[in-house]
């Protein structure tokens, strides 16, 4: 298997690999179904659906992505990803996104912990004065995580995503980096 080179965070329990928009498409067009499964996660029955996704490319002239595999330090195991999706480069804002791949690590604080470190890699690395979140009005979980962190809830968008068979509303929160440096230095 080749080697793959992928800049890193780390978190107490967790490597965060870095996922740039141009980086990951360059790998996805290249990478054999084994080194998806190693380096991002992906299983093989899954590599069709993410190398086309290389096909319309993750960055344009004023939006990007930025995403973070979350790695148990412990056992290398990939355990999900959380990051950027939509970058709007001219406006220094973003929509956060975040997952876990097994229910085994839901409700143990893992997006709690590496939601700290991409946030504070979004304002001071990425200089973000505004990161969005779009969520389920039914997604307790994840409406209680970004609250943990301060967001504020600005409304709710109608029929907004769909899943599966089914169209979905977002409550729409925010974090702008005033807030977010004033919760901060409080600690």
């Amino acid at each position: 298997m080749r080697e793959f080179i992928f800049d890193c965070v780390d978190t107490t329990r967790f490597e965060l690999r870095i996922l740039e928009g141009e980086t990951y498409q360059e790998f996805l067009k290249i990478a054999t179904d084994e080194e998806m499964l190693y380096y991002i996660g992906i299983p093989s029955n899954e590599v069709a659906e993410e190398k086309k996704k290389a096909q319309y490319g993750f960055r344009t002239y004023n939006k990007s992505y930025l995403m973070f595999l979350i790695i148990d330090r412990e056992t290398s195991e990939i355990l999900g990803y959380c990051g950027y999706h939509t970058w709007y480069l001219e406006h220094d804002r973003a929509e956060i996104g975040y997952g876990l791949y097994s229910d085994n690590w839901k409700g143990k604080g893992v997006m709690t912990e590496v939601l700290n470190t991409v946030l504070h890699y979004g304002f001071t690395e990425m200089n973000l004065r505004r990161v969005e979140a779009f969520i389920s009005p039914d997604n307790v979980a994840s409406l209680s995580t970004v609250k943990k962190f301060g967001f504020i809830k600005e409304g709710q968008l109608r029929s907004h995503y769909v899943k599966g068979d089914n169209v979905e509303d977002s409550v729409v929160y925010s974090l702008l980096v005033n807030e977010y440096n004033s919760m901060n230095s409080n600690k």
